[in-house]
């Protein structure tokens, strides 16, 4: 069963958070980065992207730049712009975009659990990817950007949730993009000593966000474990930073495709191909081509927009054939646009959900031919192909809102 422990965490002085916490290092490039920082110099972003303190002609992966990393992190604390739990606690933190709210528990997860597969993945990782994390985790001797982590709700654990939550919250703000994050303490001795039990009792755990940052602490810690054989298990790099929700409040957006051509088809070779697995509707000038249920898929090209429907014999119940970036990618993507791998091939690119419609009709009318819009995974889809120890096709899931790095540090000292 799971092993979820509380943690002495480094955390934000109390007025600093909203100009620490940051988005994900990942969802920056070198130059959005660099932009960042200069906006807000205290951003978290500069010590999980330290090359934004060197001109572009230091190559991202440069020795400095992890050095300058774990400098710029310590000395952060040693200034006070961070202070450390005097005891393990729990925290609860509470996102809110749009009206709708998600709020889980920031902990320490256990490396065993992920080697065991208590904790499961539904993806895999790119070496090059990790390799980055490996070494900023390693030389910060400490974890910075919190895994996305998902478990089937627990009534015992929402219970003290709520009751902590009536109160004062630690951290109350709104980032720039407008979501609200607030922040609250599990610190009753008897409380703490009951979300570890909850958790124990829980079966299964899943990745939904931070496959990478997952395997670096994993690969980390493993690293230690080697260079010291004697190590008890007790150690904190036996444990990586989390942020724990219950499914019933999670929402996964729709993750849509665009594509540059139409593999040498003219449109209505295209057309009659995909006919033989989908059902084609033209929609009036002016409708949403976002799909509204499973199986259905918004097709943009040449400026209007089609509604797909896949035909039975296409369908599986099958965890990964079954979904439905599954059924575009065996019956539409390879086959009709030869697209083999769409992890690797040029022409196409994706789009995060939270664009909207429009991003996809801008990007067609700009750099590509034909985009596609997803119904969005579900939860319980992600549970059934991770239980089935299955790995979903890239870019099958994308979640909103994103935690905020800098709010939790966990230092593996």
């Amino acid at each position: 069963m799971a092993e979820i422990r509380s943690f002495r965490a480094y955390r934000p002085k109390k007025g600093l958070e909203q100009r620490i916490a940051a988005l994900p290092y990942d969802v920056y490039n070198r130059e959005e980065a660099k932009a960042e920082v200069k906006k807000e110099p205290l951003s978290f972003l500069a010590v999980d992207r330290a090359e934004t303190q060197f001109d572009d002609s230091v190559d991202v992966y440069a020795d400095c730049v992890y050095e300058k990393a774990r400098e710029m992190l310590w000395k952060r604390i040693e200034e006070g712009s961070f202070e450390q739990e005097e005891t393990p606690v729990y925290y609860i933190y509470e996102l809110v975009m749009d009206g709708r709210a998600q709020t889980g528990i920031t902990a320490c997860a256990s490396v065993d659990d992920y080697l065991n597969q208590v904790i499961k993945k539904h993806e895999n990782t790119r070496a090059d990817k990790e390799a980055d994390r490996i070494r900023h985790v390693d030389i910060c001797d400490a974890q910075t950007g919190p895994i996305f982590l998902a478990y089937r709700s627990q009534p015992v654990i929402n219970s003290i949730v709520a009751q902590y939550k009536e109160g004062e919250p630690l951290y109350d703000f709104i980032s720039p993009d407008g979501i609200a994050h607030r922040v609250w303490k599990i610190d009753g001795p008897e409380d703490v000593d009951a979300v570890h039990r909850a958790f124990s009792e829980v079966g299964e755990i899943y990745i939904a966000d931070g496959h990478h940052r997952c395997a670096s602490a994993v690969k980390v810690s493993e690293k230690r474990r080697r260079e010291r054989p004697g190590y008890t298990g007790e150690e904190e790099f036996n444990f990586f930073l989390s942020v724990l929700f219950p499914d019933d409040q999670l929402m996964i957006m729709d993750y849509n495709r665009v594509v540059k051509d139409l593999n040498d088809l003219t449109k209505e070779e295209f057309i009659g191909k995909i006919r033989e697995s989908f059902q084609i509707e033209e929609l009036q000038t002016g409708a949403d081509g976002r799909p509204d249920k499973k199986g259905t898929f918004g097709m943009y090209l040449d400026g209007s927009w089609y509604r797909l429907t896949a035909k039975e014999n296409i369908l599986s119940k099958d965890p990964v054939k079954g979904l439905d970036v599954s059924v575009l990618q065996d019956y539409l993507l390879e086959p009709v646009l030869g697209i083999k791998d769409p992890k690797t091939d040029k022409r196409i690119d994706f789009v995060g959900g939270i664009r909207g419609m429009k991003e996809l009709e801008r990007r067609v009318s700009e750099d590509c031919r034909i985009a596609f819009a997803m119904y969005p995974t579900s939860i319980g889809e992600l549970f059934a192909v991770a239980d089935a120890g299955l790995l979903m096709p890239p870019k099958s899931t994308w979640f909103e809102p994103k935690l905020r790095s800098g709010l939790f540090i966990h230092s593996l000292q």
